[in-house]
């Protein structure tokens, strides 16, 4: 299987090596416990004659332009984690040769993948419109201003989509590479994870600080501590929209803009989120701490708990 590692100036050196690493990795115990699997010919490739990742080195890189179309072209972040300079590096000349060559291999049948800031290396080639993507969880309300065409979900790390790979934030290179591999072999890319030490992880949701979001607005910012305030009261967006002074319409318009939730929705995240701390940092039974987060039953807070992080219970206080 040839996958081209397409690499941009200012490369997330960490981003990159993750999925070099997985790749030979899973070449070597291939060939160490005889697995049924084609080798992982990786090439890294670029648009300029030399690659400097963020952290100065140099990786020697093969002409994009001139690479024959691979079974599987990854785009790894570029180091821009924060919106003003990255919507800087998305108008780069870079940035737009980048798009052409992943359109170009793309329509000839490659599989196309990215994680962190690479993926909006691929929103901005026009390559995750009408699909279902993820992204850098800080980041999503950005996502969703200047992609509003893509179906975006970032609670989760990886996201399949048709011929499209995505995945989460910073080290979700290496779950990106490891579900490449999984789509060539399950049992190697088990074996191969299990060599890493790479838990296996479905969902952002853990990761995410609800606060950094909701100040990107703020009629969202107003929300957020509304609700935290009623965490047990029944939610009605009625009071809600009177308390803060707008139409029903404008809070859920916002809301989705910003989060991509309705405001129920991120009521329960906040409950969630709460759920989480009094579990980890109190002794109380799981039916006390539902109550203290406004739900009537623990077998409620245990569903969600399951759902929204994959986690239960135990698991969370075992992080501890």
């Amino acid at each position: 299987m040839r996958i081209h590692i397409l690499a941009l100036n200012g490369v997330f050196d960490t981003g990159l090596a993750a999925v070099l690493d997985a790749f030979s990795t899973a070449n070597t115990m291939a060939k160490m416990s005889g697995t049924s699997s084609l080798p992982f010919q990786t090439k890294v490739v670029g648009l300029r004659k030399t690659v400097t990742t963020a952290q100065g080195l140099s990786v020697p890189v093969t002409s994009a332009t001139r690479a024959q179309t691979p079974d599987a072209v990854v785009m790894p972040a570029i180091n821009r984690i924060m919106p003003e300079p990255l919507v800087q590096a998305l108008a780069s000349g870079e940035v737009r040769e980048a798009g052409a060559v992943l359109r170009k291999w793309s329509g000839h049948g490659a599989l196309t993948a990215a994680a962190c800031v690479g993926t909006f290396v691929l929103a901005e080639a026009a390559l995750l419109d009408g699909e279902e993507a993820t992204t850098t969880w800080w980041l999503a309300p950005l996502f969703r201003q200047r992609y509003p065409r893509v179906r975006l979900d970032e609670s989760r790390i990886i996201v399949q989509s048709n011929t499209v790979v995505t995945a989460g934030a910073a080290l979700s290179h290496l779950d990106l590479a490891l579900t490449l591999i999984r789509r060539a072999s399950p049992e190697l890319a088990s074996l191969t994870a299990k060599y890493l030490v790479a838990d296996a992880r479905t969902s952002q949701t853990a990761y995410a600080i609800p606060g950094h979001l909701v100040h990107a607005d703020p009629l969202v910012d107003k929300f957020e501590r509304w609700a935290r305030q009623r965490l047990t009261e029944g939610f009605s967006l009625d009071q809600a929209a009177a308390a803060l002074a707008t139409s029903k319409r404008t809070l859920a318009r916002r809301m989705e803009s910003v989060l991509g939730k309705s405001p129920l929705e991120y009521l329960q995240d906040l409950r969630i989120e709460r759920a989480v701390h009094l579990l980890k940092t109190s002794q109380a039974g799981v039916d006390q701490i539902a109550a203290e987060v406004g739900y009537a039953e623990g077998v409620t807070l245990r569903a969600l708990l399951r759902r929204k992080l994959g986690r239960g219970v135990r698991e969370i206080r075992r992080s501890l």
